[in-house]
């Protein structure tokens, strides 16, 4: 059974940074294509970030675009990385790491959360005013 766990959630003050860490159990993590994904309180669950399964090819959400990164680590860490900056209120959310092992994945398929067949519990990010 594969594992997601993600970690480095807290509070920040607005304009602040944060850098979220996903880990997933795997040998084959670089088959792997991961993604964040978030829901605010009151909202549906959105697409934020991902990187396919070589990191050669990333997509964002527009609202994080140029202050979010995503990256990652297929050896030895098995782990993703969402490097935020210049956080706003409206960052705040639970935020999901996700893995597709789904091989032949097309890139355009990055942000669609039908994908993903594994989810870790979340992580809480709340930006204070």
């Amino acid at each position: 059974q594969v594992q997601v766990v993600e970690s480095g959630g807290g509070l920040v003050q607005a304009g602040g940074s944060l850098r979220l860490a996903c880990v997933i159990s795997t040998r084959a993590f670089g088959n792997y294509a991961m993604a964040w994904f978030r829901q605010a309180p009151g909202k549906e669950r959105e697409f934020v970030a991902a990187i396919n399964w070589s990191g050669g090819r990333t997509s964002y959400v527009d609202s994080v675009k140029g202050r979010f990164t995503i990256s990652r680590d297929n050896s030895p860490k098995n782990s993703v990385s969402l490097q935020m900056n210049s956080l706003t209120p409206e960052d705040t959310a639970v935020y999901y790491c996700a893995a597709s092992a789904r091989l032949g994945m097309p890139d355009a398929r990055l942000g669609d959360s039908s994908e993903y067949d594994y989810w870790g519990q979340g992580t809480l990010v709340t930006v204070s005013t």
